[in-house]
């Protein structure tokens, strides 16, 4: 894989559940100014239904910029809110910017939505394990958040343990578990 792949991969970003790259990003791809790509656009908005290009709210602009370490500059000087585009619509920009650079480009942006499409798809029962990990350390600070509360209130049990959030006597509970593995 090459830097321009690479560097493809890194400017696709995940925003309302899609996978999208911005206007700023395809434009210096293709060698062209951000206001040129999107006058482009606008020429040709009957292209770009929504599900092919969206402009990011407040809200969606504030979480991008959080999760960008390095946030880029010319985002905070600039007037209008960035554009995104899915997959489509990056299909679809081809058709309107004609250059050549603009036609490979393109290919290595689509062979890039494909590998990441590729690896999410491959790796779906790895990211459901985290998830189900997640889940149990979420419900395990919470128990654990349960108890610190419990012990700065000075309510301590006189004999017994914790389990699923109540306070079980630790003979009956032993009992009971080797009566039920039997």
């Amino acid at each position: 894989m090459n830097e321009v792949e690479i560097s493809i991969k890194q400017k696709i970003r995940n925003i309302r559940g899609k996978q999208v790259m911005l206007d700023s990003d395809l434009a210096e791809l293709y060698g062209v100014s951000t206001t040129r790509l999107n006058e482009q656009v606008k020429r040709n908005i009957e292209r770009f239904p929504e599900d092919f290009m969206f402009q990011l709210s407040e809200s969606d602009f504030e979480i991008l910029r959080s999760q960008i370490a390095t946030a880029n500059i010319s985002w905070i000087k600039k007037r209008f809110l960035p554009f995104a585009f899915t997959e489509q619509g990056v299909a679809m920009l081809s058709s309107v910017l004609r250059s050549k650079k603009a036609v490979e480009v393109n290919v290595k942006i689509m062979r890039a939505f494909i590998d990441m499409r590729r690896f999410l798809f491959q790796n779906v029962d790895v990211f459901e394990k985290f998830h189900r990990i997640n889940q149990k350390f979420l419900a395990y600070d919470d128990n654990f958040n349960k108890i610190f509360e419990a012990m700065e209130q000075k309510r301590f049990p006189v004999r017994g343990i914790f389990f699923d959030g109540q306070v079980f006597d630790a003979f009956l509970f032993v009992s009971d578990l080797i009566k039920k593995a039997k």
